[in-house]
């Protein structure tokens, strides 16, 4: 068998597939760094509208009465025309008295009762169904998602539609957290919801191509739910996301137009929360994924009888968006893991155990690998052909990959660093003691994710459950904390 695998090594097509997919992922990572620059000096700016708009304001809730009341007294305080605005609740699959405190505070409120359709994508599905039967679609130009715990700026849906008035299909804003600092589960939420704005959406926007729908506060014209909404899955704003590019769809940003999320502060409820989205964003790639690569190759929205250079322009930003959305939605962190046991763990093991080898036990392929290689050398270890040859290969490839990743998790710090210097602003006070813990802490964010992605590609079903929203912090509780610190 180790001779077999020894063989598969140096076997030409199969170095030839396991290179393959390095350079593959190597390809897909390629913007990154020049998005992140580009979102370091530049955003999007719209001018001021020139008309108002007429808007639905969707909420989907379940078991949110400790909080939908703060959200809908938030879209009352907008500086925003208020005949133009329609709040819709559905109250979804509900056990406590949403559905009565959103009525009480002025929202139209559908209840719907149907434990086989318990993800907030049916939610969503039923309460256009609503609409459409008792107001039409096509009564609101716009139609803004929100989740129950959410607060608005005072200024947002004003901001919001300076975007749409200027032609603008889809929009997504600025995802501040209202109680950032409460723990530091809670900050780990906060940063990875401003370092999205920084290498993801801001960049996107200049350049007008897509970011991605993050869930919530997002607006989007109704002619793109003539038909109702179909996404159900655990993430529908992946599915909605890529549909939207695979019909060449951009989706913008506006950096003015401020809400406020609430964020898990539980241990337990942040990993059900998360495993839940690494499954779906698994199904949303084995959903979207072939449609959003062949896209790439084969531009089926771009209209040929326009002129030849604007075709061009509209075709090669149509390709470059299905690839940058098929980036964002391909699960890298379990392909290269994959890979890495493949390749170094069976393959490499097995290889030197039969012919012998060095082994540099510390790597280059990091910063911290670099510092150890120049102050102390490369640390060689060298390999005998044996059974002891084999295990102490596979224990040295095991420790080069956490040293690997410690050096990642060290790289990463530098990320929080950089949130909290570049938006500071927006930042509530944090005193400086927290603040370098949380830097110290972020990576985990990162490293959660991979291993529950890993664990979600193993689970057959998961259950959409409640995520427990109990913060009563209001928009005026904000305001005057901000202003204080000014």
């Amino acid at each position: 068998m180790i001779n077999f695998l020894s063989f598969l090594y140096e076997y030409k097509p199969l170095v030839l597939f396991l290179a393959s997919i390095g350079t593959l992922m190597t390809v897909f990572g390629f913007l990154n760094n020049p998005y992140s620059a580009i979102g370091l000096f530049f955003t999007r700016k719209f001018k001021k509208a020139k008309a108002n708009h007429k808007y639905a304001i969707l909420i989907p809730a379940r078991n949110e009465a400790a909080v939908i009341g703060n959200l809908i007294e938030s879209i009352k305080l907008q500086d925003y025309p208020k005949e133009l605005l329609t709040v819709f609740v559905v109250a979804d699959n509900c056990t406590d008295n949403t559905a009565e405190i959103a009525r009480k505070n002025g929202a139209v409120c559908y209840e719907h009762n149907n434990p086989a359709e318990r993800t907030k994508g049916f939610g969503l599905k039923y309460l256009f169904e609503r609409i459409k039967e008792d107001y039409g679609i096509e009564s609101f130009e716009g139609y803004f998602i929100f989740d129950s715990d959410n607060l608005l700026k005072s200024d947002y849906i004003s901001r919001m539609n300076d975007s749409f008035d200027s032609g603008e299909k889809v929009i997504c804003s600025y995802r501040n957290t209202k109680n950032f600092s409460e723990n530091w589960i809670s900050a780990l939420y906060a940063l990875h919801w401003l370092r999205s704005i920084r290498i993801r959406h801001r960049a996107r926007s200049v350049l007008h191509l897509a970011t991605n729908i993050q869930g919530t506060g997002f607006l989007f014209s109704s002619d793109l739910v003539k038909d109702g909404w179909k996404y159900t899955s655990l993430t529908e704003d992946r599915a909605f996301t890529a549909d939207l590019v695979a019909n060449g769809y951009e989706i913008s940003y506006n950096n003015d137009a401020v809400f406020y999320d609430e964020q898990p502060t539980s241990l337990r409820v942040s990993v059900r929360q998360r495993f839940r989205w690494c499954k779906g964003h698994l199904e949303a790639f084995a959903e979207s994924g072939p449609k959003l690569f062949l896209n790439i190759f084969i531009d089926p929205v771009s209209k040929k009888t326009s002129t030849f250079w604007k075709y061009l322009c509209d075709t090669l930003r149509h390709r470059l968006m299905a690839f940058d959305t098929l980036n964002q939605l391909i699960p890298k962190s379990v392909i290269n893991i994959f890979k890495w046991i493949l390749q170094e763990l069976i393959l490499h093991t097995a290889f030197l155990s039969l012919n012998g080898g060095t082994i540099n036990c510390f790597g280059k392929s990091t910063a911290l690998g670099k510092a150890v290689n120049f102050f102390f050398g490369s640390c060689p270890v060298t390999i005998k052909p044996g059974l002891k040859g084999y295990f102490i290969s596979f224990l040295l490839l095991i420790w080069i990959r956490i040293f690997y990743r410690l050096g990642i998790y060290l790289k990463d710090t530098l990320m929080a660093v950089y949130i909290f210097i570049i938006e500071h602003k927006r930042i509530p006070y944090i005193p400086l003691y927290k603040k370098i813990g949380y830097c110290f802490l972020w990576p985990l964010f990162d490293l959660a994710d991979r291993y529950l992605k890993i664990a979600a590609l193993f689970k057959r079903k998961v259950e959409w459950k409640v995520i427990p929203h109990e913060s009563k912090i209001t928009i005026n509780d904000i305001s005057s904390e901000n202003n204080r610190h000014k």
